[in-house]
């Protein structure tokens, strides 16, 4: 007769070896502090970013007007994020029109603060989320992440490790707990990626959805759906973009985000089984958002939009998916897809994102399609940003 399994024994040996693999993965990849780095750009990335022709970039260097950057023996110029920062400083102080190179909020913009959500795991929500926080970031864009999730993936994309790093205490749970909450800036964590903080997610955000049926009972002040806003108020002059990575359900912390929310990206992979998911999530979205409106928590977005992810444009059934999306939602979808591709998931293999990688890593091809993909998307949104400001 076989021995009878422990289960909660076993769950806790497979975490305990999973952690201690991951850590062991993570040391191997960002040795020895453990700490990613983002890599150099080429004069072209550079070029693109800036919105300008690589000749006219030759041509800054020329005239000694931007400072010298990293050049190899060959003569080629390579370009760090805050070298790109820099010269976008530089090129915005003698702009004719105000706004070109950098292209943040100024005064009298509200700050904006975008929910990237699903109801369904897998939907590419965190792909997305840090994507658009990179690519925004690398445009001039001061941003913050905020980790809203307990299983904190896109925690662990900036290098951290949650589960070791923030087990108790340094997460965004310290700032919205009912209890002795701490100011949002003590958590707050400066990025390797130059232009992006990072509010930490953790398993301890689990607290917030057991806590808030008895703290609405007491009825204790900010209530959970206006704590998010609350607490975003003492950082937000900081910042042009808050991006928050949502949990796939739909609790107490999704609620929180989306009542400080300013934009709403929802994810959806093309396929029947995802879409009728989705229909559910808005169903419920919009029955309890109905509740938390009621209770007086504010309601009014700049923009909602559909983004389809994993995007297969040669599969039939996907491209039949999307029609429909677009002939029901109209303008709500977005018109840029992010692709289904190798490139993005090789990069995923160690904690990298596509921005963060080497094209000579990937078949030239492959990296290309991916990185177009994310970028349409991306300035799309970026456009977005500019319409609430009424650009």
């Amino acid at each position: 007769m076989a021995a009878a399994i422990h289960i909660n024994q076993r769950i806790r040996e497979n975490a305990q070896n999973l952690s201690a693999a991951l850590n062991e993965h993570m040391l191997k990849n960002f040795a020895p502090d453990a700490r990613k780095e983002l890599r150099l750009f080429s004069a072209g990335e550079t070029a693109e970013m800036l919105g300008i022709s690589t000749s006219f970039l030759r041509k800054l260097h020329f005239e000694d007007r931007v400072p010298e950057v990293h050049t190899t023996p060959g003569g080629r110029r390579h370009y760090s994020a805050a070298d790109l920062l820099e010269i976008r400083k530089i090129l915005e102080s003698t702009a004719k029109v105000k706004g070109t190179y950098l292209r943040g909020r100024r005064d009298g913009d509200k700050v904006q603060v975008l929910s990237f959500l699903n109801f369904k795991g897998g939907s590419g929500k965190t792909t997305s989320a840090i994507h658009t926080a990179q690519r925004l970031a690398l445009k001039g864009y001061r941003v913050l992440a905020v980790d809203v999730d307990p299983q904190a993936s896109l925690t662990t994309l900036f290098g951290y490790r949650p589960e070791v790093d923030f087990l108790e205490s340094g997460t965004l749970y310290d700032a919205i707990r009912y209890d002795d909450p701490l100011p949002l800036s003590q958590i707050i964590q400066q990025t390797y990626f130059t232009g992006i903080d990072l509010a930490p997610g953790g398993l301890i955000l689990q607290e917030f959805e057991h806590e808030t049926p008895q703290a609405l009972m007491n009825n204790l002040q900010p209530a959970f759906f206006a704590r998010m806003a609350a607490v975003l108020q003492e950082v937000e002059a900081n910042y042009d973009v808050i991006i928050f990575d949502c949990p796939p359900q739909l609790g107490y912390l999704t609620m929180s985000a989306l009542c400080a929310s300013t934009g709403v990206l929802i994810t959806v992979v093309p396929n029947m089984l995802d879409v009728a998911s989705m229909s559910q999530f808005l169903q419920m979205s919009a029955e309890l958002l109905d509740v938390v409106s009621n209770a007086g928590a504010s309601m009014e977005f700049d923009f909602l939009r559909f983004l389809i992810n994993r995007y297969e444009p040669n599969d039939g059934p996907q491209q039949q998916v999307v029609a429909f999306l677009r002939q029901l939602f109209e303008d709500e979808v977005m018109i840029g897809s992010m692709l289904k591709s190798t490139a993005i998931s090789d990069a995923g293999l160690t904690q990298q994102t596509i921005y963060e990688v080497d094209r000579s890593q990937f078949h030239r091809n492959t990296y290309d399609r991916a990185v177009d993909s994310l970028n349409q998307v991306n300035d799309e949104i970026e456009s977005l940003l500019q319409q609430a400001w009424s650009r």
